[in-house]
C-alpha cells in the first residue's frame, strides 16, 4: 500500500505513517524556533518553525493539528511532505542518521481550539493544544527549547505574555509588524507552550528571585489584580519546601482572559477572567491558582511519561492545591476539597464508572475519565498521606519530585520513591487504589 503525494509524486508507504507513532520514532527535538503571525481581523494565524533534531530514521512525523502546511526544507533544499489527519510526515531523505539537522516548515491555519481569539478582535491567547498553533512533537516525555517570535501589529496598545523571557525589543515596525521575542531555554514539554496578547492590565511584585507578573483586563485596577493574586508568594513558598526544590524560572506570570480557562504552562498560567471575579468577591476561592501554580512542580517539572498516567500530574496537583488551602486556611477548608473529590469519586463507582488510575489508553478521554485522574487521583493521595503518616508522606513527595526533577515519570517510579521515603511496602496499597478498581462502593 502506497500513499502518492498529490504536489510531488512522491510515493510513501503508508505503512510507515501509520505504524509509526510520533511518540517512539527515536527522535530527539532539541528546540524549536518559530514566527508566529496572529491575525485578529481573521482570527487565523501564519508561521515558520525550524525544527532542530537529532534522528536516526529516514522520516520524521510531528503532530500539526488542524494547520495546512505550505512547505517544508532543509538548507533551502525542500522535502517530500505530507498531512494526514493531525500528523505531518516529513521525508528526510539521504544524511548521516544521528546528526543535528534542522527542519523548517511554512503553515497556516484558523484553528477552532488550541488559539482563542476575542470576538471584538483585540485578544488571543494560545495553549494546549500547541499543535493547533505550531507544528511539535506533543508528546510529554519529549522535551525541547522554544526561541518564540510573535509579529504583532505596531503602534496598538497590547501587551504580551509568552514562555521564559522577554529579548530585547526594537522600536522598529517592519511592513507594519512588531516582532515580539521570547526565549525559553529550559527544555520542556511542547504541550506547555503558549502565549497571550491582548490590551492588559498589569502589576508585579517581587518574591525574592522570582518576580510574579499579573495580567488581566484593563477595567481591574493595579490593586484589584494585586488583590486576585495576593495569594502567590505564599503559595511559591509552601510548594517549594513541600517539594524540596527551588521554582525554576526567574519569573512566573498569570493571565486573566476573557473566555479562558485554567491552564498551565511553562512559567506562566492562564485563568478566565471568572477567576479574578470569584476570588475578589472571596479570598477562599484560590484553588485554581494553587492547582496551576503547582503544576509547575508535579506536571512541568516532573512529567507523565505518557498520558496514560495523566494522573501524576492532575491528581497531585488537585491534592496539592488541597493541601495549600490547609496551610492558608486551616484543616477545615482542606476537608472540604477532599470531601468533594471523594464524593464526585464515589458517585462515580455508584455509577459503574471507576477506573485505574493508570489508563490503559488516554484517547477520546470521556468527562468521567477527567474525573478519575482529577477526583479520585487526589483522593488517593489523600489516603496515602493518612496510610504514611505526615513525616512519611511529605519526606517520600520529595523524594519523588528531587528524584525526578525535569524527567518523565510513570506511576511505579511515584510508588517506589513513596515506598523508599516511608520504608514500606506499598504494594497492596497501589494494587488497591491505583491499578484496578474497587470491586464494589465502600
Amino acid at each position: 500500500m502506497t500513499w502518492r503525494l498529490a504536489s510531488t509524486g512522491v510515493e510513501l508507504a503508508a505503512v510507515a505513517f501509520f505504524v509509526l507513532p510520533v511518540a517512539s520514532q527515536d527522535v530527539d527535538v532539541l528546540g524549536y524556533t518559530a514566527v508566529v503571525e496572529p491575525s485578529f481581523e481573521t482570527q487565523s494565524i501564519m508561521g515558520r518553525v525550524r525544527v532542530v533534531l537529532r534522528t536516526r530514521r529516514p522520516a520524521l512525523i510531528l503532530n500539526a493539528g488542524d494547520l495546512s502546511i505550505d512547505a517544508v526544507y532543509e538548507g533551502g533544499r525542500s522535502l517530500p511532505f505530507a498531512k494526514r489527519a493531525d500528523k505531518l510526515l516529513i521525508e528526510l531523505g539521504s544524511g548521516v542518521r544521528g546528526d543535528e539537522r534542522a527542519i523548517d516548515i511554512d503553515y497556516h491555519g484558523a484553528p477552532k481550539r488550541g488559539l482563542s481569539f476575542a470576538p471584538d478582535g483585540t485578544q488571543v491567547g494560545a495553549s494546549f493544544a500547541t499543535s493547533q498553533w505550531l507544528p511539535v512533537i506533543e508528546d510529554p516525555s519529549e522535551r525541547a527549547t522554544l526561541d518564540l517570535t510573535l509579529l504583532l501589529p505596531a503602534g496598538d496598545q497590547l501587551q504580551d505574555v509568552a514562555n521564559g523571557r522577554a529579548a530585547e525589543r526594537t522600536i522598529n515596525a517592519v511592513n507594519g509588524k512588531a516582532p515580539r521575542r521570547w526565549i525559553l531555554d529550559r527544555p520542556m514539554p511542547s504541550y506547555l507552550y503558549g502565549f497571550a496578547v491582548g490590551p492588559f492590565a498589569g502589576a508585579y511584585e517581587d518574591a525574592g528571585d522570582v518576580v510574579l507578573q499579573y495580567r488581566g483586563p484593563t477595567t481591574l485596577s493595579t490593586e484589584q489584580l494585586a488583590r486576585i493574586f495576593i495569594a502567590t508568594p505564599d503559595m511559591l513558598n509552601f510548594f517549594e519546601d513541600k517539594s524540596g526544590v527551588d521554582y525554576p524560572f526567574p519569573a512566573y506570570t498569570q493571565v486573566l482572559l476573557r473566555g479562558g480557562r485554567g491552564q498551565e504552562l511553562a512559567g506562566l498560567a492562564m485563568f478566565g477572567e471568572s477567576y479574578g471575579d470569584g476570588v475578589l468577591a472571596d479570598e477562599r476561592n484560590i484553588w485554581l491558582g494553587a492547582h496551576e501554580l503547582a503544576h509547575q512542580w508535579w506536571g512541568n517539572g516532573v512529567t507523565n511519561e505518557s498520558w496514560n498516567h495523566f494522573w501524576l500530574n492532575e491528581g497531585m496537583s488537585t491534592f496539592m492545591a488541597a493541601a495549600y488551602l490547609e496551610h492558608r486556611f486551616g484543616r477545615e477548608e482542606y476537608s472540604r476539597h477532599i470531601d468533594a473529590a471523594r464524593g464526585k469519586y464515589e458517585a462515580l463507582r455508584a455509577a459503574g464508572h471507576d477506573k485505574p488510575l493508570v489508563f490503559a489508553a488516554w484517547t477520546n478521554p470521556s468527562a468521567e475519565d477527567r474525573s478519575i485522574v482529577y477526583d479520585k487521583g487526589a483522593y488517593v493521595i489523600h489516603l496515602l498521606r493518612e496510610e504514611l503518616g505526615e513525616d512519611a508522606f511529605w519526606s517520600g513527595i520529595r523524594l519523588y519530585t528531587i528524584r525526578h526533577w525535569e524527567q518523565s515519570v510513570t506511576t511505579f517510579d511515584f510508588e517506589r520513591a513513596m515506598a523508599d521515603a516511608a520504608g514500606k511496602d506499598l504494594t497492596a496499597f497501589f494494587a488497591r487504589w491505583v491499578y484496578a478498581p474497587l470491586d464494589e462502593p465502600r
